[in-house]
């Protein structure tokens, strides 16, 4: 993958703020990041700290109440929800806590979802090959509803990673499986991340996750610091 030596992340005093019933709510306060080509970032932080939050503002997927991203060197505040999502096609991968598949779409298809977004061509073959690489090429038929939970993940991360992404975000990826299966995501997800050269940035609450990251970063008060 061809990368640039330019942040393919940076935020410029990046804030979310929601009005609650004893005032305003600051959930994220004055972020400063940049995230370089390649590098697998880590977001650690108890329930409720605002990673999720400060994700869902770094994708582009909720808008901030001050400050901005830019992804890929585009300023996100100036662009409509069309043109976020035309950004991110193709270039941005997503795993959800979740799993977030289509329910009434085969596995194989939830892998096409995203290369049919990106205009791609060889869709099919694309996808199936994807679920091959997690392991689950003799599941592509099967339904999510078919699937057990460790196998609905690999499937959002076979998704995910289809598209060969630039950056992927992913959220609390093991947080509905048990410690074996989800270790064995994770596993998985460091391999393909490694193989295809994808800039990660990993919301966790777990430190040994976060540890295999090359950076660790710490949401306290809706700021974020260095972790360790």
């Amino acid at each position: 993958m061809k990368q640039s030596s330019q942040p393919v992340l940076r935020t410029s005093d990046l804030g979310s703020r929601v009005a609650g019933p004893a005032g305003t709510l600051t959930i994220v306060d004055g972020v400063e990041l940049a995230v370089a080509p390649g590098e697998a970032v880590a977001v650690l932080g108890p329930s409720g700290a605002g990673k999720s939050t400060l994700l869902g503002l770094l994708a582009g997927l909720d808008a901030p109440s001050s400050g901005d991203v830019r992804l890929f060197g585009h300023w996100l505040g100036v662009l409509d929800e069309d043109g976020r999502a035309a950004l991110r096609a193709g270039r941005v991968g997503f795993v959800f806590q979740s799993f977030q598949l289509v329910p009434g779409l085969t596995a194989l298809e939830n892998v096409m979802l995203p290369l049919e977004l990106a205009d791609r061509s060889g869709v099919r073959a694309t996808a199936r090959a994807a679920l091959d690489q997690v392991g689950l090429g003799q599941r592509a038929g099967h339904l999510p509803g078919q699937l057990s939970g460790g196998e609905q993940q690999r499937v959002a991360m076979a998704r995910a990673f289809a598209p060969d992404p630039e950056l992927l975000f992913a959220d609390e990826p093991t947080g509905n499986l048990d410690g074996r299966t989800g270790a064995a995501v994770i596993d998985q997800l460091f391999a393909l991340r490694a193989e295809r050269g994808s800039t990660l940035v990993l919301v966790t609450h777990d430190e040994a996750v976060a540890a295999r990251c090359d950076r660790r970063l710490r949401m306290v008060d809706g700021t974020l610091e260095t972790a360790g």
